[in-house]
């Protein structure tokens, strides 16, 4: 047997040599293969720095939308439904577009949910040979009902798909109502958000969806009953909406007045309400409130200092109050003497405001709710409605002196004047369409007063061209 195996062994060596001097060969490879990695991760690799691509454009001119409140509306005037909506009063429509430019149509918002109601009014411009047309359009309401009275104007918006609201209570003797409206091609989910005593809530009915080319209304009440002093904030998706508050007051059986509440321009650290018309009728009794601030600085705790100023006078420093985080609050301003007024609030956190005012507390008297404004400079369109002794008040809120330009398609034109961290007032005509020019940033507001009757129109920019806008890949 082991002469049979002795041939083998020799081959066996071999193999086994060469078997081995392949791995020490592998070995020693690989050894060179490691040591040439570590020195590549230890040497530098070239730098190649390469500058992103971008490119400029300018979005394709759009129409240019906005829509109204609408009517005045009434709850539980069907004594078989004691919650059911019906119109009260129609809304006397102005609207107009820059001049050289595309004329606007109108369509109708409809609004299913309310008896007797057509809706609310839909202005479209196409865009002009140099972009997107500047419209704007405002409205006005008068009603004198035994269960509503008083007047209410209001600017017709784009839709948003962000609105806060602030305005109206849910405590006895209110009626107040959010009507949402969507003037696109596709449903619109919404969700209200209230925010009251116990900060932001939103209610099992605070989701709702508003079907194209219609209008919703939600009773305020439904949403967070007995609170004196709610900001109600809406988020739109699948397509903005147009939103607004209609407000209103019964004490006892007296009707106290109605209004419709716009939209804030947003969250700000500084918020600036011009034209605040403090009337010569309001009784000036001991214990009335007639002139309230409402404030929410709804993310963080803030400190909101109060600034008063008449217009054309010196500003007259109030108290720097406490905003407890998403809970609104109220100040009593009603000492002022009869006027017209500019409030400002300067928070360290970004708020929202607005003032209410009323002309009395018995019969025949009214109330107004005063927003703040945004910033215009340049050009836009002022469409002034129908309504008691209009008046321009605006406030400049720069170092130099601003000047303000009323022109009407026929008629006088209103040159205006703003001091340095000043306010200013002229009056204009209703029912005319005005192009304002402003030399620099001024916010301002129309205000409309008369006997048992109260409100105001803040001016926003009217619909602009598109902005360039910087794609990277």
């Amino acid at each position: 047997m082991s002469a049979q195996n002795t041939p083998e062994s020799p081959k066996r060596g071999r193999r086994w040599a060469a078997t081995s001097a392949r791995v020490v060969v592998g070995l020693a490879v690989g050894a060179g293969l490691v040591i040439v990695g570590i020195g590549a991760i230890a040497a530098p690799w070239p730098q190649l720095t390469r500058a992103a691509v971008t490119v400029t454009a300018t979005p394709a001119p759009d129409a240019s939308v906005v829509t109204c409140a609408g009517p005045l509306l009434a709850i539980g005037r069907t004594a078989t439904q004691a919650g059911g909506l019906s119109f009260a009063a129609p809304q006397s429509v102005l609207s107009g577009v820059a001049p050289v430019s595309p004329s606007a149509s109108s369509t109708t918002v409809t609004a299913p949910g309310v008896s007797g109601s057509a809706g609310a009014l839909t202005f479209t411009a196409p865009p002009g040979s140099a972009g997107r047309t500047d419209l704007a359009a405002s409205g006005s309401s008068s009603v004198e009902a035994p269960d509503l009275r008083g007047l209410a104007v209001s600017g017709c918006r784009g839709p948003l798909s962000e609105t806060w609201l602030v305005g109206g209570a849910t405590t006895t003797g209110s009626a107040d109502l959010v009507v949402l409206s969507n003037p696109g091609a596709v449903p619109a989910t919404v969700q209200l958000t209230v925010y009251g005593g116990k900060g932001g809530q939103t209610a099992p009915g605070g989701t709702v969806v508003v079907a194209p080319g219609t209008q919703r209304v939600v009773p305020l009440a439904g949403l967070l009953l007995g609170e004196p002093a709610p900001v109600v904030r809406v988020t739109a998706t699948g397509a903005p909406v147009q939103a607004t508050i209609q407000t209103s007051l019964t004490r006892v059986l007296t009707p106290g007045g109605v209004e419709q509440v716009g939209p804030a321009p947003g969250l700000a650290p500084t918020v600036v309400i011009p034209g605040v018309v403090v009337p010569t009728s309001v009784p000036m009794a001991a214990g009335n409130t007639t002139t309230v601030l409402r404030m929410l600085a709804p993310s963080s705790a803030a400190n909101a200092k109060i600034t008063v100023t008449p217009v054309g006078g010196a500003d007259v420093p109030g108290d720097t109050i406490p905003l407890a985080a998403g809970v609104p609050a109220q100040v009593d301003l009603s000492g002022l003497t009869p006027g017209t007024y500019t409030i400002r609030v300067d928070a360290d956190q970004p708020i929202v405001g607005a003032a209410w005012q009323a002309t009395g507390l018995g019969q025949g008297s009214d109330f107004a709710w005063f927003a703040a404004a945004p910033a215009v400079s340049g050009q836009t369109v002022l469409p002034v409605p129908a309504g008691p002794a209009p008046v321009l008040a605006a406030w400049n809120p720069t170092d130099a002196v601003q000047t303000i330009s009323l022109q009407p398609a026929s008629g006088t034109p209103v040159s205006l004047s703003v001091p340095a961290h000043g306010s200013a007032s002229a009056p204009v005509v209703a029912g005319t369409v005005y192009t304002m020019t402003a030399s620099g940033p001024v916010q301002s507001a129309v205000s409309f007063s008369g006997a048992g009757a109260l409100s105001s129109l803040t001016v926003w920019p009217a619909q602009a061209a598109a902005a360039t806008v910087v794609v990277a890949p």
